[in-house]
């Protein structure tokens, strides 16, 4: 029987373990990526291990998240980004050359390379047939000094692709029909592998579109073959030699298959508060407020310029605005060239930066109790800066609608012609805005540039023999890593963790964070108790980093996502599931917990373990490898990681 094109990627990547799905496997990784909010602390620990070179093959440091630069902190960062990457031999993707995935889709993405990114919408570059993983920042650090990364070996679902797309209807309404039928819970540990004879005509943005907010059902990546259309994007961004044709054998057998017929597919949109709530645009009419159309999920060429047309000789209606952030300097250059831009500005667009802006709610957020028509990937509640806002996502030619009409409506209803645009057969390179690595001898004359607001990474204790505390909050189902850990203007003290620390579920719960310092400095231990799939979106570790630094050492949730779980792993905090959820229901916040033996339990490689609460007994699940649990058992990665050099 033959491989899938995910198995075999990864197992030419495979370093530990055997390949046997459900199973953890360590591989190789060829390329990493992070970006400014969570490269500071991946960098900073990357240095605490002591090592004086990357081992990859090649890894980029990306400005593009916390580029507003009111007061001194982000640009501090930027100034230590840039000098750390010259230290240690990597690429520096300066502030305004656009988003990571957007910039490394056209310059650095590889057919059949495994990239590691501080960023859970890595999976970009499954678009071009790259095996590319959303992780912690601390994992990609371990990765970029040569170790290994460690997941599950993956169930691959084939998404199997008939027919094709009809006028006004786009990649974003497959991703959306996707998320429809996989929903945002229930797909760890697999992977969506696209095939059939759909794919043929979707161009290399259309499929990194697919993959970018494939992230958004939970799978740990998404990945289309890399045939014709994929050498037709690398020879038009001048790296065809970069080209190798890869796909599933004939006889792959896969775990799950989707049927999508793409010619049945209709415009949709991912209602609030979340990028499952899939609905019919037609079934809506809304009037609209703002439409924000850009982020790493639909600001290419492609998209900007169907924008325009769109709106070409129009004025934007009173009561509505419009912000577009093209995804990079590449894209931004060529619609000013051709003229696009010019009828964007014409129409009443307000240009932005090529930078995350928007979608991660630090700028252009919109009115009280608005309606925002967006193309980005992720409506959680509050997740735009603005609490009580309705964030509808799209595809840019349903937002281009918005805007041109001032509501939320079918295309298909202006009864216009579509505006079919043909991604060019050479793009202009400019690679001026990143800087490559310097040669050896030029970096050991470098200085590391550190602002006030750029900390020491914390380092956990190994973990204690008992756990002993309170439930210090109690959460419900879908809490997602912007509820643990807010973006938006409390992103600048992401180098500086006791700072950041201080809004630890501050969406949830202002006294938190005041709450569990006390209780960790009283000497007991903080718990926290979630309901399921918690720690959905972003791969944010300062979401396990920052409840570290606080004294949490357990989570209990009935269900909990992939990267979440990894990163409080990384951290030394302890991830328990329900065994009975109806333990759920009894557990109350403020309740004391013990957890006795938790060392013990782990040593001897126990799966469940004993929780007290009062009266109750409380039966508790731990899924973890004897890897996993050696890390929990140090306090952590970093601890792990540099006891086991000291050891070589």
């Amino acid at each position: 029987m033959g491989y899938t094109l995910t198995e075999k990627i990864l197992r030419e990547h495979l370093v530990d373990g055997t390949y046997d799905p459900g199973k953890e496997i360590g591989i190789r990784i060829d390329q990493t990526l992070t970006q400014d909010a969570t490269g500071t602390m991946a960098y900073l620990q990357f240095e605490s291990m002591g090592l004086s070179d990357i081992a990859t093959e090649l890894s980029v440091s990306y400005v593009d998240h916390n580029t507003i630069q009111v007061g001194f902190e982000n640009a501090d960062d930027h100034a230590y980004l840039e000098s750390i990457a010259k230290k240690y031999g990597i690429y520096f993707s300066r502030p305004g050359n656009g988003i990571c995935h957007q910039v490394h889709l056209e310059r650095f993405a590889r057919p059949g390379k495994t990239l590691l990114g501080s960023d859970s919408h890595t999976p970009t570059a499954g678009g071009l047939g790259s095996i590319a993983i959303g992780a912690g920042g601390l994992d990609v650090a371990v990765a970029m000094g040569g170790g290994a990364y460690y997941l599950t070996a993956p169930h691959v679902i084939d998404v199997h692709l008939t027919g094709e797309l009809q006028p006004w209807t786009t990649a974003k309404d497959v991703v959306l029909k996707v998320l429809q039928i996989l929903t945002t819970k229930g797909n760890v540990d697999c992977v969506c592998e696209y095939t059939g004879e759909g794919i043929e005509k979707l161009t290399v943005p259309e499929r990194a579109t697919i993959t970018n907010m494939g992230a958004e059902t939970g799978v740990t990546t998404s990945i289309f073959p890399s045939d014709l259309q994929t050498k037709r994007f690398l020879d038009a961004q001048g790296r065809g030699d970069q080209w190798i044709p890869l796909a599933a054998d004939k006889d792959a057998a896969y775990d799950r298959t989707l049927e999508i017929d793409l010619s049945e597919i209709e415009p949709l949109a991912a209602a609030p508060h979340s990028p499952g709530n899939i609905v019919k645009v037609r079934d809506l009419s809304l009037p609209v407020d703002q439409v924000m159309i850009g982020s790493c999920t639909n600001s290419s060429y492609v998209d900007l310029m169907t924008v325009a047309r769109v709106v070409n000789g129009k004025h934007l209606p009173a009561g509505v605005s419009l912000g577009i952030a093209p995804g990079s300097r590449q894209v931004l250059n060529t619609i000013a060239k051709n003229g696009a831009l010019s009828d964007l500005i014409s129409f009443g667009a307000r240009i932005l930066e090529s930078a995350c802006g928007f979608c991660i709610g630090n700028s252009l957020s919109p009115r009280t109790d608005s309606v925002s028509v967006r193309t980005s990937n992720r409506n959680f509640k509050g997740r735009s800066g603005t609490p009580n806002a309705n964030v509808y996502l799209t595809s840019p030619v349903v937002a281009a609608v918005a805007a041109l009409t001032g509501k939320l409506m079918d295309p298909r209803d202006l009864n216009a012609a579509f505006p079919k645009i043909k991604m060019p057969d050479h793009f202009e390179i400019d690679d001026s805005m990143i800087i490559p690595p310097l040669e050896p001898e030029a970096r050991a004359r470098i200085k590391i540039s550190r602002g006030p607001n750029i900390g020491e990474p914390p380092v956990n204790g190994p973990l204690p023999t008992d756990i002993k505390g309170l439930v210090t909050i109690k959460v419900g189902d879908l809490v997602t890593t912007d509820h643990i850990m807010p973006a938006g203007s409390r992103l600048k003290y992401r180098s500086n963790v006791p700072k950041y620390s201080e809004f630890v579920f501050e969406p949830l719960d202002k006294e938190f964070s005041r709450r569990a310092a006390a209780l960790r400095d009283s000497g007991a231990h903080n718990l926290i108790a979630a309901g399921s799939s918690y720690g959905q979106g972003s791969s944010r570790e300062h979401a396990a980093l920052c409840p570290m630094y606080l004294g949490v050492k357990a989570v209990v949730a009935k269900s909990m996502e992939r990267i979440h779980a990894a990163n409080l792993v990384n951290f030394g905090i302890v991830p328990f599931s329900f065994v009975q959820e109806s333990d759920y229901d009894a557990l109350t916040a403020g309740a004391e917990i013990r957890i006795p033996g938790i060392r013990t339990a782990l040593q001897q490689g126990d799966d469940c373990v004993k929780a007290f609460s009062g009266d109750r007994e409380i039966s508790l699940k731990m899924s973890l490898s004897k890897r996993q649990r050696d890390v929990l058992l140090a306090g952590g990665l970093l601890p792990y990681t540099v006891q086991g050099r000291k050891g070589e």
